[in-house]
């Protein structure tokens, strides 16, 4: 009688590059939770990028996205796979083209937003070819199903909603005052006050410039901006009176969510931003831009408040709104919601249904 993993379908989880970002993010924790389970996991990149921490926790394919090397590994790969599942856009045509004819299905994740990532009609056609070739595309909220249904006329039976998700216990909230207290002394952070947290990319889809505008019109809050990018120089030089500290990139963020009073998110464009809901998860309320799926996180007059992107008094508002308020209550609202529909947990739940199904298909 075969064992439990050998019943499960093989997958192959394929992320364009291996440094920690939110297609990359999910992709291990899946992985790493289907190991968990007993399923057969792989995890591998495109190609590699200077920015990545480690590059050996991801094995790489190829020289660079799509060339031919890269290509012909990836359906290397894909034998040995039941199931691919291709985290992020650049997986997207690299599956569709190597796969052509292989048996082995793919699944694309859409992580971010279509409206913003097919703007142009010529893409809209490209991209609605390359996902006719998937056996099956996983949107992470309702509306972004429908866009995609709606926009490339994908079978609805094809498109499943399946949250972003992370692992709660990874994101613990802060215990009391004293935990806090001792998790801002761990980064250097000032004892009092208000902190903002901003984590992400420093680019400029990110407008990380508007977290500085907001910070000046906070007099007393300290701003700890975690993350990496083309910013940081700029952002840095425009902080002269010293209310901001540049972390840099962090390998775990939740002790600066257990230091914090409230997370800022300010990016013009977002699909579910696994930042927000690692610091839900953290029990750390959102003062978020209003675009992309936020709305499926930040829970507006429950678990943190929303604005319009691109708006830096509105954003100080919001942030004084929520401080007076009592951010508290706020965060514990946010946990609840995180726990309930984003916890990696249930999450998986659904993937390994959705895996099973595609390899039932492919087998019938």
């Amino acid at each position: 009688m075969p064992d439990a993993a050998s019943a499960q379908p093989r997958v192959l989880h394929l992320v364009t590059d291996p440094r920690r970002r939110g297609a990359q993010n999910l992709a291990r924790d899946l992985h790493a939770e289907l190991l968990r389970r007993g399923s057969p996991s792989r995890l591998c990149a495109l190609q590699p990028h200077a920015d990545a921490p480690d590059p050996a926790d991801t094995p790489v394919l190829g020289p660079a996205r799509f060339h031919p090397a890269t290509l012909r590994a990836l359906r290397a790969a894909a034998r040995h796979a039941d199931v691919v599942v291709a985290h992020g856009s650049s997986t997207l045509p690299a599956c569709a083209v190597a796969l052509l004819g292989s048996g082995t299905p793919f699944v694309y994740v859409n992580i971010g937003d279509p409206r913003h990532w097919t703007a142009s009609a010529a893409r809209r056609l490209r991209v609605a070819a390359f996902l006719r070739r998937a056996a099956a595309v996983s949107a992470i909220s309702d509306t972004a199903r429908d866009i995609l249904t709606a926009c490339f006329r994908l079978p609805a039976q094809r498109v499943r909603t399946i949250p972003n998700g992370r692992a709660a216990d990874r994101f613990p909230p802060a215990a009391d005052d004293a935990d806090r207290r001792a998790a801002r002394a761990a980064l250097g952070l000032p004892a009092d006050g208000p902190l903002l947290a901003w984590v992400g990319a420093l680019a400029p889809e990110k407008r990380p410039d508007l977290a500085l505008d907001a910070l000046a019109e906070l007099p007393g809050s300290h701003l700890a901006v975690a993350g990496e990018g083309p910013l940081r120089a700029a952002l840095a030089e425009r902080d002269t009176a010293g209310r901001a500290t540049f972390l840099g990139p962090l390998d775990d963020p939740a002790p600066l969510y257990r230091a914090a009073d409230a997370l800022l998110l300010t990016s013009d464009s977002e699909g579910v931003p696994g930042v927000l809901i690692e610091a839900a998860l953290a029990g750390l309320p959102a003062v978020a831009t209003d675009v992309g799926f936020v709305r499926d996180v930040v829970r507006v007059g429950e678990s943190g408040v929303l604005v319009p992107p691109g708006d830096a008094a509105a954003l100080a508002a919001a942030v004084r709104r929520l401080l007076a308020d009592g951010p508290a209550e706020a965060g514990a609202a946010a946990r609840r919601h995180a726990l309930a529909r984003f916890d990696l947990g249930v999450v998986a739940d659904a993937w390994q249904r959705l895996i099973g199904d595609v390899h039932a298909a492919r087998r019938s």
